[in-house]
């Protein structure tokens, strides 16, 4: 007698088949390992234009694989307000952007960092801490959207253009294959980004 059978014989009696009688359950899929998700961190002085751009922008394209974060050695305590319009145009969540200091990644407990890229001038001369675990470094330089001085519908082209240039950098950052080339290689990848315009 089959499952069929069994349940037209049984349809009123409210009887579970017996064991033998039910499909077999299909064998159970084993969840796959969850991928390493790689920290990033960008920094700048002032972690108000450039930086927030590049940790919004890698957490947006690298998601899943990437997770960003900035800081700045001497950070301003805000975030620059065309750095907020500009993201808030481009559908990004702002909510928790905040300029903070590069000191709060090098405490302990502090998210352990695999890249550290510096993305103006003036942070790539500066004395960086010691951080745990020894990350990937590079000097990706950008023009200083806030510096810039224009009109105001010329300020706001040239967060644009920077925006344009952190977002290229960052999309050939995230084609690399990391897991599959060795550090010297993967160093020389880094800084060869860092010089594309």
């Amino acid at each position: 007698m089959g499952v069929f059978d069994f349940f037209r014989r049984n349809r009123h009696r409210n009887i579970a088949p017996p064991a033998q009688l039910a499909p077999a359950a299909a064998p159970a899929r084993k969840a796959p390992a969850p991928a390493y998700v790689y920290n990033v961190l960008f920094l700048c002085t002032g972690n108000s234009a450039r930086s927030v751009l590049a940790e919004c922008i890698l957490n947006r394209v690298g998601a899943g694989r990437f997770r960003a974060y900035s800081a700045g050695s001497h950070p301003k305590g805000r975030v620059h307000p065309y750095t907020l319009d500009l993201l808030k145009s481009l559908d990004y969540d702002v909510s928790g952007l905040r300029s903070k200091s590069w000191d709060e990644f090098a405490q302990k407990g502090a998210p352990v960092m695999d890249f550290v890229f510096t993305v103006c001038d003036d942070a790539a001369g500066e004395v960086c801490p010691i951080w745990p675990g020894q990350p990937m470094t590079a000097h990706w330089g950008f023009e200083d959207p806030a510096a810039f001085e224009g009109t105001e519908p010329e300020k706001r082209q040239k967060f644009a253009e920077v925006y344009g240039q952190i977002y290229r950098r960052i999309e050939a950052f995230v084609n690399l294959p990391i897991e599959a080339i060795d550090e010297l290689a993967l160093k020389r990848k880094l800084d060869e980004i860092g010089e594309k315009d």
